[in-house]
């Protein structure tokens, strides 16, 4: 890929029609590298490097590059030396129906997401459902906060919220009103809905999937907790 398209990816409408997304920084790559010996489709994944990392071992083909054309490419303001330009497809591992899944509805924070990946890339046994106007996962502040998470969380893109109950037996959302998370009905749904930071999950979506509603227990002096964390002490629950 020329240096002129690389920039471009910095923009979801050029990831899109490029069908890649960069990969910056030496953490990043390492994890990119690891994902790699598991899913060969990330065979294609292309690293550029500076002369700092020229003698960087890698199973990726690799081009070195000046500092500046560095900086052009680069999505931060002080560029490490070293990206991968991946294929979008072979981004995620493949969807198993027997993992448990975590569906979000129009999320809008990149670091919601990123810290929310990373949380089912520790436990493990979770798939990602993500709805159409949801931040896009292939953006380079998502792929930073997940910390290489990514690329080994299955996921799912542009899920209609209303698929849900033809696809899973018992959904569970959050509700102040709900049963606590310690119930033992909590750990018997295979699907757990989170909605977008501001609006939560509209009501009228709720009601038409029949979600069971928990909540998280708490002295209630705000009004709520931030979604990343509202998902992380769900996660730890279910796996508990």
């Amino acid at each position: 890929m020329k240096i002129d398209q690389i920039k471009k990816l910095q923009q979801k409408k050029y990831r899109q029609e490029l069908g890649h997304c960069l990969v910056e920084g030496e953490h990043l790559v390492l994890e990119l590298e690891k994902a790699a010996q598991n899913n060969p489709k990330l065979a294609p994944a292309m690293l550029y490097v500076t002369s700092e990392y020229a003698d960087w071992s890698t199973q990726f083909e690799k081009i070195e590059v000046s500092t500046k054309q560095m900086a052009g490419m680069s999505d931060t303001k002080s560029p490490q030396g070293i990206l991968a330009v991946v294929p979008l497809e072979a981004i995620s591992p493949a969807c198993d129906d027997q993992l448990t899944a975590i569906y979000l509805h129009e999320i809008q924070d990149p670091g919601n997401l990123g810290t929310i990946l990373r949380t089912l890339a520790w436990f493990g046994g979770f798939r990602l459902l993500l709805s159409s106007g949801s931040v896009d996962p292939f953006n380079p502040k998502v792929i930073r906060s997940s910390m290489g998470a990514l690329f080994h969380v299955p996921m799912e893109l542009d899920v209609d919220i209303t698929t849900l109950p033809q696809r899973f037996n018992a959904i569970g959302c959050l509700d102040m009103q709900g049963a606590p998370l310690s119930s033992p009905e909590f750990k018997v749904c295979d699907c757990y809905i989170f909605g977008n930071e501001a609006r939560g999950v509209p009501r009228e979506h709720l009601e038409g999937l029949n979600a069971q509603a928990f909540t998280i227990s708490g002295v209630g002096l705000i009004e709520s907790l931030n979604l990343a964390t509202a998902v992380n002490l769900s996660v730890y629950e279910r796996q508990r």
